[in-house]
């Protein structure tokens, strides 16, 4: 009986190990991609441009990023999606490691465009090797977790403004390219593929090779996944809207000063939303052990508790009720990050997977983008900042329901 259970706690370990092995990954992702932003001082003065064409930087990356996920997605539904994360690692560390030797804005952005194009492969790729690992009650929470990484990337993109300020802006570039190149090659022996998921060459599955233009038809003949690709669409567009305009809103209504107003705006952000990602996983973990549903329906009361809150922070006078609402917002919003994975595994045949977060990633870029400028187009025709935010609540309760339209379809 004892050496029946060897098996199973090595398959637990390996597991676990699959989840701390990416969330370095996802922390290097997002490291890698937001740090250029805080540097804008520094690169500004080695390489002269305009404020559009500093804009134009991060822009290319997430159009490029956006287009290309879902056919990135496949990749990792088609082949080894252990071996699409490492060399997508490997070629966005290369790439960030040449970004140090860019010359010019031409050489600057060409690096930025291939960020774009190696880094969509990696998201859709190690959440489906984590829904591979993790087929039980585990799965939102090792979810969760990965996710927790890519957050806590985010939140050291400072590191790029005071390692430019202190050394030369291609300094970063060059320490974490390299970083990311070294850890690639270790996880050539590190991370796998979850046992059993690639069929041997002998089996008819490999005879038959998946094909994007199936993967595409196979997930939109769901309407469930019709519903979660709106979903995340518009969840998308709240993200956008709030992070974008929340300092600006912080400075203007409340008469702070812009260091005041940023520290408002970040200082409490990024921690509650590693809690509320872990705490999300958590909970529908648990949840789902007497709730097949426990999956939709959390980060859907996450939205109904984060609405009202973002609706009375956008809407008040004090500062302490809107610093309270956002923090609020932050924690519990996340549920959804936590779930979306598991949520898309309910709807869509694991063999495509990927490709469907792929297409999520997608809109949510696309659509995300179009609310960051339709907050713009709003500020330009002197339209109060708090109606951005009303707007935001009444988006985030529509997405509720729409989770809720999935619950009831996936009953039926």
């Amino acid at each position: 009986m004892h050496n029946d259970l060897l098996p199973a706690a090595k398959a637990t370990r390996g597991a676990w190990l699959t989840v701390f092995l990416l969330f370095v990954i996802g922390f290097l992702n997002y490291l890698d991609r937001i740090m250029l932003t805080t540097m804008r001082g520094s690169i500004v003065e080695a390489i002269p441009m305009t404020d559009a064409q500093f804009g134009l930087l991060t822009s290319v990356f997430l159009w490029v990023y956006g287009l290309l996920s879902p056919y990135a997605g496949f990749l990792a539904d088609r082949f080894s999606r252990s071996r699409v994360i490492i060399v997508s690692l490997f070629v966005w560390s290369a790439v960030t490691w040449l970004t140090a030797h860019a010359q010019n804005f031409e050489q600057l952005l060409a690096t930025r465009a291939l960020m774009g194009i190696s880094e969509a492969c990696y998201i859709p790729a190690a959440l489906a090797l984590i829904a591979d690992y993790h087929q039980g009650n585990t799965r939102s929470l090792a979810t969760g977790i990965h996710n927790g990484g890519i957050m806590i990337g985010q939140s050291m993109g400072f590191l790029g403004g005071w390692i430019a300020e202190n050394h030369h802006w291609s300094s970063a570039f060059t320490v974490f390219g390299i970083f990311g190149i070294v850890y690639a090659v270790f996880m050539l022996f590190w991370l796998k593929d979850a046992p059993g998921r690639m069929p041997p060459p002998s089996t008819p599955a490999a005879v038959s090779p998946l094909r994007f233009t199936d993967g595409i038809k196979n997930l939109f003949r769901h309407s469930s996944f019709v519903l979660l690709v709106i979903f995340w669409g518009l969840m998308g567009v709240v993200g956008w809207m709030i992070l974008g305009w929340l300092p600006t809103y912080y400075k203007e209504h409340f008469n702070l000063t812009q260091t005041q107003a940023g520290i408002y705006a970040t200082w409490y952000v990024y921690p509650l939303s590693f809690a509320g990602v872990l705490l999300g996983g958590l909970l529908a973990d648990r949840w789902h052990r007497s709730n097949k549903y426990a999956r939709i329906l959390l980060p859907a009361i996450g939205l109904l508790i984060a609405a009202p809150a973002v609706f009375i922070a956008g809407s008040s006078a004090l500062l302490a009720v809107a610093i309270g609402g956002f923090m609020v917002y932050a924690l519990t919003r996340t549920f959804t990050d936590a779930n979306l994975m598991p949520v898309l595994c309910m709807i869509a045949h694991e063999k495509y997977r990927a490709t469907g977060y792929g297409i999520l990633n997608l809109f949510a870029c696309i659509v995300g983008g179009l609310g960051i400028y339709a907050g713009g187009v709003l500020r330009d025709a002197s339209v109060n900042m708090q109606v951005l935010f009303q707007a935001a609540a009444v988006i985030m309760v529509l997405c509720a329901l729409l989770l809720l339209m999935i619950r009831k379809k996936q009953a039926g």
